[in-house]
């Protein structure tokens, strides 16, 4: 995949480390000088120390051959300029972060793929984590459910009990699922059933339609994550 990220900040140079990790070809584009020498000497890919904003400098970055273009600068006009240009051009994907949650209409309407202020989403999650602490790892799913990590503490409730005794004592509602479970640290997944029973010391991935709510999680033993 040939990727174009324009904005080597805070979150752009995340993206690009990632990106060429992954074996993507990069080409990077930014404003600042001294950031551009930055990312050129970090970073395994083409640099630009030009305005994202000028049709011609996305030419020179081979915008017309890009699958994707990334607007991860810190102002949304810029960013919508880009997208714009991006789009000039033809290209397939378009993303771009959004800054101020106003503006997410403007980029819907011109059909750019948006991150809502990373700020604050990273700012949820880590509130997140201070009331959830033993939440490993989560993704939510629609506005309330979420699949999420958790693993099962000695004397948990679940602890010792199959998948229908758990249920069978109302421990899980109707809308939660154990989806996986993996034992032993042995990275090889358990797709659980009825009779699965469930261990202390067990990773479980949980699937829940009103999220991991602390009530859930002292389920899995850890009474602890009220807040």
């Amino acid at each position: 995949m040939y990727v174009i990220v324009v904005g080597a900040g805070e979150i752009g140079a995340p993206l690009i480390d990632i990106a060429i990790q992954n074996g993507e070809e990069v080409v990077a584009i930014e404003r600042d000088p001294e950031r551009a020498d930055e990312i050129a000497d970090d970073f395994d890919c083409l640099v630009l120390n030009a305005d994202g904003t000028v049709k011609e400098t996305l030419e020179d970055a081979g915008a017309e051959r890009a699958d994707a273009i990334v607007a991860t600068t810190d102002q949304d006009a810029t960013n919508v300029m880009v997208s714009l240009l991006a789009q000039e051009f033809g290209v397939p994907e378009i993303l771009s972060v959004v800054r101020n949650p106003e503006h997410m209409p403007l980029f819907e309407r011109i059909g750019v793929h948006t991150m809502q202020n990373p700020q604050r989403l990273i700012a949820r999650d880590l509130f997140r984590s201070l009331r959830l602490p033993s939440v490993e790892d989560y993704m939510r799913i629609g506005e309330e459910a979420e699949v999420f990590e958790i693993t099962v503490d000695e004397g948990a409730p679940i602890a010792g009990k199959t998948l229908q005794g758990a249920s069978e004592a109302d421990l899980l509602g109707a809308d939660v699922l154990i989806v996986a479970i993996e034992r032993n640290g042995n990275g090889s997944p358990i797709t659980p059933r009825g009779p699965t029973r469930i261990e202390p010391g067990d990773l479980v991935t949980v699937y829940s339609g009103s999220g991991a709510t602390p009530e859930l999680t002292d389920v899995f033993g850890h009474p602890e994550d009220h807040f």
